[in-house]
């Protein structure tokens, strides 16, 4: 299979139990800095590693984990899931859920974002999968990067969680 293109400067692989530590210190930094995830992270180690979740990768920069995606399965319960079966008719065991995806600001501009997100699409690809995501409108520079990678998007939604809900948008990863 082939691998997608990393960017000069950029390693992404698959998370090891070790990175996990250095992510999730860097996911409470682009809590604070972006706002994402907005319901906060009290076990940020925890959020990371989701029930359901089929792999996570991690961009190292200098040596340094500097941004994190994850693979589901996708549920039910998923508003980006039910969107996709109903337009086109898929097997939900065949939809994956690509989520937890962050890149710290200072490593911004050097493509781990979309070398991360390739990754996930390869790999679920790989799986039999077509992948879908939320994304809270707010999120501006992430809706422009899944734009720019050719996803699709399915239409608007509400992102719920315990303190309260947002406004978000529906995408689906580029076919085969």
């Amino acid at each position: 299979m082939n691998q997608p293109a990393t960017p000069p400067g950029v390693l992404v692989r698959v998370r090891r139990d070790s990175d996990l530590a250095e992510a999730a210190a860097g996911l409470a930094v682009v809590h604070v800095t972006d706002g994402y995830p907005v319901e906060g992270v009290s076990d940020p180690e925890g959020w990371l590693s989701p029930a359901g979740m089929l792999g996570a990768w991690v961009a190292e920069a200098d040596g340094r984990v500097v941004g994190h995606v994850a693979v589901g399965r996708g549920g039910a319960g998923e508003v980006a899931v039910r969107m996709w079966v109903e337009r086109s008719g898929a097997d939900p065991d065949r939809v994956g859920v690509l989520a937890r995806l962050f890149v710290l600001p200072e490593a911004r501009g050097l493509a781990a974002g979309a070398a991360l997100v390739e990754a996930a699409t390869a790999d679920a690809r790989a799986r039999g999968m077509r992948l879908v995501l939320d994304v809270l409108a707010k999120d501006t520079a992430a809706i422009r990067l899944y734009r720019r990678l050719g996803w699709t998007e399915l239409g608007p939604a509400v992102h719920e969680f315990a303190s309260g809900a947002v406004d978000a948008l529906c995408f689906v990863a580029p076919g085969a």
